[in-house]
């Protein structure tokens, strides 16, 4: 059989048994333990386990726990409550500001914690309450906590682009640094939609108000004083220097990026401890429990996806799939868009864990040929699976938000989180006519490539 069938065959079966549901993890290891069983020697049964052991012994990997952790110990504590009501202080009289300043505490919470729905569950369940109390529509409420909380995956520690870093072989430190600029694209565009969709709120509902309807909380204008604003730093300050301290170390060159996390996830406990009173037994069990199910359920994907890239080698299924789309003798840039475009379908149904470590080998090789940079690429994909995250039918953010906010109608979340599909959309148009956004950043501190 040739490699080409092989590989028709083997995507054929995974969606099959994906679709029957199965769970990602052991749809994969059942598929790829099938085609080793039926078309590699039997002998390769036997080195599974060393396969999926010597695949995941990297220390890059370790990293991820430890990430998990500082970002349980954050999210589960008042930490990100605090944050967004420190930032909605600052930015009450800015038009649209308490939108600006969800977008502002997801990505600072972003930053610290490198997860998508753990940003937004924390910054959702103080926020959307609040938008909607002070009269904004529920949808747009809605969608915007949603996408800020895509943030997770690309600012830095993204868990995401570890998993890219070591499929690509590519330094992490780089990628992590390549998503500052693009991220902080991405806050600007957030906030700038927000501030027109206040206004435009704002103005809907003075008109209705002037016309004899009832005054919309949106119309009631709020006052902090500045002894208010200072008051509410304290609990604020530590976890930014937090975050900022352990940039310093991961760019400075003081410690690797599992040093790092460790280094993260440690301090993130003792904030916790002195700040909130977070330090005993009980306080601190949820924290390590969801840990440990996060972390065991993400390994066992990543362990699964390897190996059912390594039968995708073994079987020359990733190598003919990249040579025949080199064959195509396609543009460079339309060899990106067909690439994306593939990405945005796997994002229908797959998490962008397993999308990163089932197409790497198959999409890395011709776009290097290509001529692309794949620390470049790896940020511009990484904001493609980010919409993945906010469109049906998977769209974990928009079930993470539905359970935050029930009485919203899926619907409306649905239809909030469009325009920031298609800001994220502008963003990585951006980012191809000037990707310099992703690479200025790495190059200056790190030296060019």
């Amino acid at each position: 059989m040739s490699p080409l069938t092989l590989g028709v065959l083997y995507g054929i079966v995974t969606l099959v048994v994906m679709f029957s549901g199965m769970p990602i993890a052991f749809a994969l290891g059942v598929v790829a333990t099938g085609f080793m069983y039926f078309f590699m020697p039997a002998a390769s049964l036997d080195t599974i386990t060393q396969n999926v052991y010597e695949e995941m012994a990297s220390i890059t990997l370790l990293s991820i726990p430890l990430f998990i952790l500082k970002g349980a110990a954050i999210g589960k504590s008042p930490a990100g409550r605090d944050l967004y009501s420190a930032i909605h202080a600052w930015l009450h009289k800015v038009p649209g500001g308490l939108g600006i300043a969800n977008v502002f505490a997801c990505a600072m919470f972003a930053a610290m914690a490198g997860s998508s729905p753990a940003t937004c569950s924390a910054i959702g369940s103080a926020g959307i309450p609040e938008m909607r109390r002070r009269g904004y529509s529920p949808g747009f409420a809605a969608g915007i906590i949603a996408a800020g909380g895509t943030l997770g995956i690309l600012l830095p520690p993204s868990i995401t682009m570890i998993l890219y870093a070591v499929a690509a072989e590519q330094s992490l430190g780089r990628l992590f640094l390549a998503g500052i600029g693009p991220g902080i694209l991405l806050v600007i565009l957030f906030s700038g939609y927000a501030v027109y969709r206040a206004r435009r709120e704002y103005a809907i509902a003075y008109k209705a108000y002037e016309q004899g309807g009832v005054k919309s909380a949106y119309l009631e204008e709020e006052h902090f004083s500045l002894a208010q604003k200072v008051e509410m730093l304290p609990r604020v300050l530590p976890f930014v220097i937090l975050l900022i301290g352990v940039m310093v170390a991961l760019y400075g060159g003081y410690a690797t990026p599992s040093e790092t996390a460790g280094l993260g996830a440690l301090l993130a406990m003792v904030l916790i401890a002195v700040v909130y009173g977070v330090w005993r037994p009980k306080d601190i069990s949820p924290f390590i429990t969801s840990t440990i199910k996060e972390s065991t359920m993400l390994l066992f994907i990543i362990g699964m996806s390897l190996l059912y890239s390594y039968v995708m080698s073994y079987l020359h299924i990733s190598q003919s799939a990249a040579q025949w789309v080199v064959d195509l003798h396609l543009s460079k840039w339309m060899l990106l868009t067909v690439i994306l475009l593939m990405v945005v379908v796997f994002g229908f149904f797959l998490p962008p864990v397993s999308i990163i470590l089932m197409m790497c080998p198959i999409i890395l090789p011709p776009l290097k040929v290509a001529g692309f940079d794949l620390i470049w690429f790896g940020v511009v994909m990484t904001i493609v699976m980010e919409m993945g995250l906010i469109h049906p039918p998977v769209g974990l953010n928009i079930f993470v938000i539905k359970n935050i906010a029930p009485d919203i109608p899926l619907k409306d979340i649905v239809w909030g989180v469009m325009p920031f599909l298609l800001l994220m959309l502008v963003a990585v148009i951006l980012l191809c006519i000037f990707p310099q956004i992703a690479t200025a950043f790495p190059d200056a501190l790190m030296g060019a490539k």
